[in-house]
């Protein structure tokens, strides 16, 4: 009796170990998934965070210790922050990319993320331009490019290595174009200028790419300005969430040297647009090898035709072409023009120059097209403009 109650216990206590230990075991599962992060580990820094974006898929910003950050740029590569006075860390990965802060001498190529830094109120950190000062339509660039502030350093393909060497060029901004002269990047790293490549056009959501004033702001220490600045911007889907979608269609295009016209690929930020502004965007088949490697799409004239003669509103798109003022300059550009709804019911709009380099208020683009959609008040837009 005495054997069978001692075997008794220590089976109670064998089972009470094993519970204790699948406690444990849980718990310990639950604090590395409560730990668990797709921030690339450094040595030497303890990730403590990572920005939650709203609408940019093109990105991602993580904090660490002692105030470093990084900028992860898919298909781009990573970027560490290096706060003023500090060093990177020692066993750092090769495909890092340090930016040793302060970054006050930049040579902004990516003409789209000048009005992100013109609204931070941080141009002082741009001192060199790829664009002329007739190039801009950002007003506080004309100014700054007029008064000395800001210097053309020439184009993206042909920057004055020189010149950006010799005035302590400490960064090098560039679009996606630089990918179609790598000679380029790749001399300006041997230099010792790192290069950030901006992708913010290929972001979906048009507040993707006001988004990426967050990037920007990293670099120049403006974290609070530009949460601030966003939150504006992302009022206006706030403000239309609730409209009911008109159903009606647009097509926004432009038509090209060769006579062929250049749309939006259905998936990008543009067609998302007119989406939240209450339309629905037009053509919406392109052809699928294309529409995988670029934003816009080149098609005929008879496929355009095909899929947008019925459309409800025409606008064009004068941001890459120059804007049409009247519809005879449109009818001038292919005669198969007078067929469209649009052009026979008086609903053709042109999209300004401004366009593509205002990154920073996409949102007054979207107002515009709801306005454009409802008959609202003309002189209200920002952008567009009504062709008779």
């Amino acid at each position: 009796m005495k054997e069978r109650s001692i075997r008794t216990l220590w089976l109670s206590l064998l089972m009470v170990c094993f519970f204790v230990a699948g406690i444990f075991s849980i718990s310990m599962n639950v604090k590395a998934a409560d730990t668990d992060s797709s921030a690339p580990e450094i040595p030497g820094l303890t990730f403590e965070s990572e920005m939650q974006n709203d609408f940019a898929e093109c990105f991602h910003i993580y904090y660490y210790n002692d105030d470093y950050t990084l900028i992860d740029v898919p298909d781009s590569g990573q970027f560490l922050l290096v706060p003023e006075g500090k060093t990177a860390p020692d066993g750092l990965d090769s495909d890092i990319v340090v930016l040793q802060k302060p970054l006050d001498n930049i040579y902004l190529a990516a003409t789209s993320a000048m009005s992100l830094f013109s609204s931070l109120d941080a141009l002082d950190n741009i001192k060199f331009s790829s664009l002329q000062e007739s190039g801009w339509y950002v007003e506080a660039a004309k100014q700054a490019m007029e008064d000395g502030s800001i210097v053309f350093a020439g184009k993206y393909s042909e920057p004055d290595y020189e010149l950006l060497v010799n005035s302590g060029c400490n960064l090098a901004i560039e679009s996606t174009m630089i990918l179609h002269t790598p000679k380029v990047q790749e001399m300006i790293e041997q230099m010792g200028i790192p290069v950030f490549t901006d992708r913010s056009s290929y972001e979906n959501h048009p507040l993707g790419r006001t988004e990426w004033i967050k990037v920007y702001a990293e670099m120049v220490d403006k974290r609070d300005e530009a949460k601030a600045f966003f939150d504006e911007q992302a009022k206006v889907i706030l403000d239309l969430k609730d409209f009911k979608n008109t159903e009606k269609t647009v097509a926004f295009f432009y038509i090209s040297s060769d006579g062929s016209v250049v749309v939006r690929k259905p998936t990008d930020y543009v067609p998302k647009m007119i989406e939240i502004a209450g339309g629905r965007y037009v053509p919406t088949q392109v052809d699928s090898e294309e529409e995988t490697k670029r934003s816009s799409v080149p098609m005929t004239m008879e496929e355009f035709y095909t899929q947008a003669i019925d459309a409800d509103y025409l606008v064009y798109n004068g941001t890459i072409d120059d804007p049409i003022n009247s519809v005879d300059e449109l009818l001038q550009k292919s005669e198969l023009f007078a067929d469209f709804k649009a052009v026979k019911e008086g609903n053709v709009w042109c999209a300004g120059k401004y366009l593509y380099q205002a990154t920073d208020i996409v949102g007054n683009m979207i107002t515009d097209l709801h306005l454009m959609l409802t008959g609202g008040d003309e002189s209200q837009m920002t952008f567009m403009t009504k062709i008779d």
